[in-house]
């Protein structure tokens, strides 16, 4: 039988202690992007990595300003926040080689938000044949590489695509 190590999912499958506070806000507040896996950094809004992916490359993009749905936020914000999605599919476009995506917005937890206090963005890459036997039959889904690796590859990928847009990234 083969064994799928995939260890950081076993606090989203049992539920664990939600960290405290908005990560969407304590998260680009901190000083250790790589620990937070901040992975860009632009003007009104930033793009972090999923700790819970659906797929390999699962970003999420969110405003600074906290707020729980798009019509909290002013128009400007809004424009800012769609440009670091545009920006993020870009990369991951280009870094990952991917041919599709789902892009979404969960509003209010019967809607699938897990955090529905602070409104992001789900960019989730989609390949042809991403799906397999696995979901279906062992309701497990295989994320090959680590999240640090994906999320630095992203970061490079952002610094050279958009330089223009970065803001700085911290260590």
């Amino acid at each position: 039988m083969d064994r799928i190590w995939a260890p950081w999912r076993i606090d989203y499958i049992v539920g664990g202690e939600r960290e405290p506070g908005c990560i969407f806000c304590t998260k680009p507040a901190s000083d250790n992007d790589d620990a937070n896996l901040i992975v860009h950094r632009a003007e009104g809004a930033f793009t972090m990595m999923n700790k819970f992916p659906y797929n390999n490359g699962h970003v999420l993009v969110s405003p600074y300003r906290h707020a729980p749905d798009i019509c909290a936020l002013k128009p400007e914000e809004n424009s800012l926040m769609l440009q670091e999605v545009c920006r993020a599919i870009q990369v991951i476009r280009d870094v990952m080689k991917a041919e599709g995506f789902n892009i979404g917005i969960n509003l209010g937890a019967v809607a699938g938000a897990g955090i529905e206090e602070h409104v992001h963005y789900h960019i989730v890459p989609r390949w042809n044949g991403d799906t397999n036997i696995m979901p279906v039959l062992a309701d497990v889904k295989i994320i090959p590489e680590h999240l640090v690796s994906t999320c630095r590859k992203l970061r490079d990928g952002f610094n050279r695509l958009f330089p223009e847009s970065s803001r700085e990234v911290k260590k």
